[in-house]
């Protein structure tokens, strides 16, 4: 779909979107996930309190286990429910997480933050992040606008 069609999201709005998930992180009140899903909920005509909730268990890449980033585990949410088609919303967000990998260098959110494990110990290290949570929320906020105005 192009943005001359009938689009859930244009292109226009995309900072504006950004700019409230990065808000909504940033609050202290939603995880990674949720600040994503949240922030787009009113988009496609979800309740947010309702996202807000389904998105609990996804914050710090899955249950806290520093799996698939909670960014784009949140934007799959909403590009399920706005897309309604299996096979898009798999196309969709193969797209998102191939430009959030492109940009970042990973998708996995330890990785992202820079925390490995000293094979030795089994302790935590922490190395250089190579994205801050902030920049995820706002890369994948910033894919999945496009892919709404563009794609679904």
């Amino acid at each position: 779909m192009n943005e001359s069609q009938n689009s859930i999201l244009t292109l226009s709005d995309k900072e504006l979107i950004i700019k409230e998930a990065v808000a909504l992180k940033s609050s202290g009140k939603y995880n990674c996930a949720q600040a994503v899903a949240c922030a787009f909920a009113p988009i496609i005509g979800a309740d947010k309190n309702h996202i807000y909730t389904i998105s609990h268990a996804f914050g710090n890449g899955m249950g806290c286990l520093e799996a698939t980033c909670g960014t784009l585990t949140g934007a799959g949410m909403i590009v399920g429910l706005a897309s309604g088609d299996r096979v898009k919303a798999m196309r969709t967000m193969a797209g998102i997480l191939k430009k959030f990998q492109d940009r970042n260098g990973a998708t996995v959110c330890k990785m992202l933050k820079g925390i490995s494990t000293n094979p030795e110990t089994g302790e935590k290290v922490i190395g250089k992040p190579l994205r801050a949570c902030n920049l995820c929320v706002a890369d994948t906020s910033e894919f999945l606008a496009e892919a709404l105005a563009t794609e679904i």
